[in-house]
């Protein structure tokens, strides 16, 4: 392909995201260039030799040197490859008249506060919440909650901080645990909020779909077999395509849809969170982005396109509406962490990858380093992908290659400084 025609994307990125080798492979294989935008401080940047370093804490002085940026070098798109830049994408793609989602639709996306206000005004179906300064007394708002429910910050992913109580004791402990999470992100508890929701039953699916102008096109819509009732909500296995009855599967698109409109989302990749029971699908959470971790490469689509070709295609203008996930079974382990320490070491590898269907194990997390579960942790132990012809046949697989993997946690003995008064001697 001539050089002088060919696309180019910027990429954003922080240096630790588990998503970047997907997308850059991806853009190779389409012939795309890569330009990365990451969230580095200057002066790492200069050492790391980093082409555009950014601030992603600070958007508006990132959506400045990004326009500086591509005023010399153009990009056909803006893509933030977590959440992590969802916000500086969409204003980014604003200013510069690029295809992407208007900033308030990205923050609604990213604040779950002020995604609930939307989605309820809407009305589409949410759990009744309440929001509290992060600083509040929580013994005193207790008084104001309906149990169970389910404790959680505003801006965090992933499980961080989801917290069920189901009394005001749990609760006063949910949000003691849930304050130390935000401050550990870097925000202060005079600036953050915490979210209070009716804990609702039901099982939990997780929606993955493409919007064009406002129009969803499911791409896959995984089970999640294991019960997630609390009082930390972990994922681990995600198996698709669902088991559910076709009518149930429509209505959660047809949720999902729904809540993409009363957000403002309107182009490029959503991943949705619903939890179901007998009143029908309810939002838990509709992020403007891709799956996270390792989970995409499990789906194929069309005569082999991965998903993140699907998001780098549209996002330069080819029509991939109609693309269909190949047939069969597939899922995907996120490898749970029992308990807090040093992970000491990992072993049954070799036997786990022998299980019939397992396509493939991946380990993480680093030998001789803390690791941390949730709800303070942000991350896994790694990932196990399995293929069959139906989704129990899968399920079954990772469960039996799970069962072979032992690793070796230590207690982690932390140190701390102690100051020394002078002894007057």
């Amino acid at each position: 392909m001539d050089r002088a025609n060919r696309k180019c994307v910027m990429l954003l990125i922080t240096p630790t995201s588990y998503r970047g080798g997907a997308f850059n492979a991806a853009a190779h294989r389409l012939a795309i260039d890569v330009v990365h935008g990451i969230d580095v401080p200057d002066t790492l940047s200069r050492e790391w030799d980093v082409e555009l370093p950014l601030d992603f804490s600070r958007p508006h002085v990132s959506t400045d040197r990004i326009a500086d940026f591509v005023a010399d070098h153009p990009v056909d798109a803006i893509i933030s490859v977590d959440d992590s830049a969802s916000i500086l994408a969409a204003m980014a793609t604003s200013r510069l008249g690029l295809p992407g989602n208007d900033p308030n639709a990205a923050l609604a996306a990213r604040d779950k506060h002020v995604m609930r206000r939307l989605l309820a005004e809407h009305g589409v179906p949410v759990p009744v919440f309440r929001a509290f300064p992060a600083y509040a007394d929580p013994l005193a708002t207790s008084t104001a909650i309906d149990f169970p429910c389910v404790v959680k910050p505003t801006l965090l992913s992933g499980s961080r901080g989801v917290i069920r109580a189901n009394d005001p004791d749990e609760f006063v402990q949910a949000v003691m645990r849930t304050r130390g999470v935000i401050h550990d992100d870097g925000e202060t508890l005079e600036s953050a909020t915490v979210l209070v929701e009716d804990f609702i039953p039901g099982f939990e699916v997780a929606l993955e779909g493409l919007l064009d102008a406002g129009e969803l096109q499911v791409l896959a819509l995984f089970d999640k077999p294991d019960p997630l009732d609390g009082p930390f909500f972990e994922e681990t296995i995600y198996v698709t395509p669902s088991r559910l009855p076709a009518d149930v599967q429509s209505a959660i698109a047809d949720c999902t849809r729904r809540a993409a409109e009363a957000l403002g989302l309107r182009e490029g990749p959503v991943h949705a969170e619903l939890r179901v029971n007998e009143q029908g699908p309810w939002i838990l959470e509709i992020a403007g982005r891709s799956i996270g971790g390792l989970c995409s490469t499990i789906l194929e689509f069309g005569t082999g396109y991965a998903l993140e070709e699907l998001i780098l295609m549209q996002a330069t203008g080819t029509r991939v509406r109609g693309m269909k996930r190949n047939a069969g079974a597939v899922g995907v382990m996120m490898i749970p962490i029992p308990s807090g320490g040093i992970l000491r070491s990992v072993s049954g590898i070799e036997e786990a990858n022998q299980v019939p269907g397992i396509t493939g194990i991946e380990i993480t997390a680093r030998v001789n380093h803390s690791i941390v579960p949730l709800p303070e942790g942000s991350s896994y132990l790694g990932f196990i992908f399995a293929r069959g012809t139906t989704p129990r046949e899968v399920e079954q697989s990772l469960r039996d290659a799970h069962d072979r993997l032992e690793f070796r946690i230590t207690p982690e003995i932390r140190l701390r400084t102690v100051a020394i008064g002078n002894s007057g001697r």
